[in-house]
């Protein structure tokens, strides 16, 4: 087993510098980019897979000369945990960061998770550990909490002919790190789940709210929904015409009727 006293003795012989820094190179990771949308995307704090069963572990610090408030792949960051609380050399653990969804309608202490990336545990001490940043989502910061990496299948697509339901409009909310501005590729949130039947793989037909009277909203793109929790979904961008922007709609394509209107009525306020 690798101890921290021999990393930091190997470190200083041969770089001559005051701690270690880095970690060996990240590996290339073999996932397939829908994969790593799938993992960086932010998701509602209620879904399964992004709970963490362990004690709260989080990022306590990191190896360097100054003290330092952003870390990315390659960096040795310190755990708050060691060989006592289970940490092992080799373990994957996502890193997160619980904030609260800035949406208008709903509760501002409604959480989502944003996971920052993903880290591998180089070295363990009795308490303590380090770990090399392997991929980074977007900032990672000490206090980001640790959760056991699972790599998630990425949801079959209904690919079936359906139309979306009009009137009844799921709202975007956030995305990673508090975005408010999305294009395809991109990852948000909506607010609806499970509870008013979200489905994984569930699509849905993306609409710009113009804001103009008496207007109709754009059809604006696609999403498939990739993580869904009881009252909030994560939606990824297949497509899009145009910006999508926090405050849009989005339409769950279902098995309804088709109509000839080619376009959606802006709803009520």
């Amino acid at each position: 087993m690798r101890r921290l006293v021999c990393t930091f003795g190997i470190v200083i012989a041969v770089t001559g510098l005051p701690a270690a820094q880095h970690a060996p190179a990240p590996r290339p990771s073999g996932l397939d980019p829908d994969q790593v949308s799938l993992m960086c995307a932010p998701s509602p704090a209620d879904v399964p897979e992004r709970a963490s069963a362990l004690k709260p572990l989080r990022i306590s610090g990191g190896q360097a000369p100054v003290v330092r408030l952003a870390y990315a792949p390659g960096d040795l960051v310190t755990i708050n945990a060691g060989e006592r609380q289970g940490v092992t050399v080799g373990q994957e653990f996502y890193t997160r960061r619980p904030v609260p969804a800035p949406t208008k309608k709903r509760p501002a202490s409604r959480n989502v998770v944003h996971t920052t990336g993903w880290l591998t545990v180089y070295a363990v001490d009795e308490d303590l550990s380090l770990a090399t940043i392997t991929h980074a989502c977007t900032t990672i910061t000490p206090g980001d909490e640790l959760a056991p990496l699972q790599v998630p299948a990425v949801p079959a697509r209904d690919v079936r002919d359906l139309e979306p339901k009009r009137g009844d409009y799921a709202r975007i909310a956030t995305g990673l790190d508090g975005r408010s501005s999305f294009a395809a590729g991109d990852a948000f949130l909506i607010d609806r789940g499970s509870s008013q039947g979200v489905q994984p793989g569930a699509r849905f037909v993306l609409y710009h709210d113009r804001r103009a009277p008496q207007n109709f909203l754009f059809e604006a793109g696609e999403a498939v929904a990739v993580a869904v929790g009881a009252e909030a979904s994560t939606l990824r961008v297949l497509s899009a015409s145009t910006a999508l922007m926090t405050g849009d709609y989005a339409g769950q394509r279902t098995e309804i009727p088709r109509r000839r209107a080619p376009v959606a009525p802006v709803p009520a306020r």
